[in-house]
């Protein structure tokens, strides 16, 4: 069990992805140095997984290197968490603030290092 409330940081990004989509991987390193980056700011980062199955799933965390928090009910498009932020379409970043509040959504890239380091310069 992993409680949101206990992983906020300063700013916390709820990111939903898939092993198995491709624009998501793609989007991985931008995230992996947006971690490096920023981490040590205040960002945390929750990966949120649409997969269904365990081991693709753990094999794409291992492999693109994302070493926060990551959780999944395996559970595909049914994903609860998923259902609960509306999520139609994946890769779907949303910047949360320090007290769960929604700040921006679906900012990719260059566009999302770019609130980060506007919302930590605060």
């Amino acid at each position: 069990m992993v409680s949101l409330k206990e992983s906020l940081g300063k700013i916390t990004i709820v990111d939903f992805w898939a092993s198995w989509c491709g624009p998501c991987r793609a989007e991985n390193p931008n995230m992996v140095a947006l971690y490096k980056d920023f981490h040590s700011k205040g960002l945390n980062i929750i990966g949120v997984s649409l997969d269904k199955d365990a081991a693709k799933w753990k094999e794409a965390i291992a492999k693109d290197k994302l070493v926060w928090t990551q959780v999944s009910h395996l559970k595909y498009w049914d994903e609860p968490i998923a259902a609960q932020y509306q999520v139609q379409v994946i890769p779907a970043p949303f910047i949360l603030d320090a007290s769960g509040k929604l700040i921006a959504k679906d900012l990719k890239g260059e566009a999302l290092r770019a609130k980060i380091a506007e919302l930590l310069s605060k």
